[in-house]
């Protein structure tokens, strides 16, 4: 979709230098970006190298002003950010096709569920009783929408997504090709007398808010009898998995290949990386930082914003590397 620069600043609260009358229709990075494509820069010295590329108007910082750009500038003190907001406005459906909405002839969907006009039905999805799907939300194929789950506005479920029984998903979630959401707990009780396991009741609910984003091939588990909450705003990457009763906050962020365990407490503004195990019965608290492949033991509590846990099992990184650095001395020794 065309913007002109002077709509984009505008959206993005960039300062315009340059023609405002230009129009472009998608981002790029700056090596592959067209005449009618819109590129950023963060760091000063590959500027030089954004005033040789062909894109035709580039997002930067203050110093790009005095540095005599050669094309259209959009000047913004958080330069990715910026164009993170461009691209969303440049790459958005266009709201007349978003509004028509069409459903698949090989969809199977129950006499009883609700679809909102505007809503998209792929190939061979099937969509339960007494589900309820707002305007403008996508439901890829091969889809299975179980009963009594509620979608919001303006979702996109991609292809192959299974959702379970009385899931709530809010408006604007984005859910990528694979994904379970709401399935059972791992909860089972062991017969002490015949060493034989029953499964524990796992009828809770899970609930998902408003702008979360979930990755492709992750589980996500309802609660065993309350509920499993995903809070606004939380990124949640591919091939993640988060288990029964847990609570994670808004704007958190797990990467790939991290697996929760039930009944965890995640606070807002957390960074989870990649490959780490957490334990049940864990609370991580607001702004703290889990290190790549990090271990947190049972009942375990991290505190402190803006500090960043390592290892296992996980402690403060300084407290890490000093314990690092008397290994090796004692290495040396022998």
């Amino acid at each position: 979709m065309k913007r002109s620069l002077d709509q984009i600043a505008n959206a993005v609260e960039a300062r315009l230098v340059g023609d405002g009358h230009l129009e472009v229709s998608g981002v790029a990075s700056i090596e592959s970006a067209s005449s009618q494509d819109l590129a950023f820069v963060e760091d000063e010295k590959y500027f030089s190298a954004a005033m040789r590329s062909q894109a035709g108007a580039v997002i930067a910082p203050e110093f790009a002003v005095s540095a005599g750009a050669a094309r259209p500038l959009l000047i913004s003190d958080h330069p990715k950010l910026a164009f993170a907001r461009a691209a969303r406005m440049l790459l958005a459906t266009p709201q007349s096709e978003a509004s028509a909405g069409s459903v698949h002839p090989t969809a199977v969907i129950h006499l009883s569920a609700s679809l909102t006009p505007g809503v998209s039905v792929g190939a061979y999805a099937v969509i339960g009783e007494r589900t309820q799907i707002g305007a403008g939300s996508r439901i890829g194929a091969g889809c299975s929408i179980s009963a009594d789950v509620t979608i919001g506005a303006a979702c996109e479920i991609y292809p192959n997504v299974s959702i379970y029984p009385g899931t709530t998903i809010g408006d604007r979630v984005i859910v990528h090709a694979g994904a379970v959401l709401g399935s059972d707990g791992f909860g089972y009780v062991r017969d002490r007398k015949t060493g034989h396991y029953q499964k524990f009741p796992q009828v809770g609910r899970l609930i998902i808010e408003d702008d979360v984003e979930i990755g492709a091939n992750t589980t996500i588990d309802r609660g065993a009898l309350d509920e499993t909450r995903i809070c606004r705003g939380t990124k949640i990457d591919n091939l993640v998995h988060i288990g029964h009763n847990c609570q994670i906050g808004e704007d958190v962020v797990i990467a790939a290949q991290t697996g929760i365990s039930g009944s965890v407490v995640v606070e807002k503004n957390v960074v989870i990386a990649g490959q780490v195990g957490i334990a049940e019965h864990v609370r991580i608290e607001e702004g703290v930082i889990v290190g790549a492949q990090g271990g947190v033991p049972s009942n375990k509590i991290l505190r402190g914003k803006g500090v960043l846990f390592w290892g296992t099992p996980a402690r403060p990184i300084r407290d890490y590397l000093r314990q690092l650095a008397t290994l090796a001395r004692l290495a040396k020794k022998d």
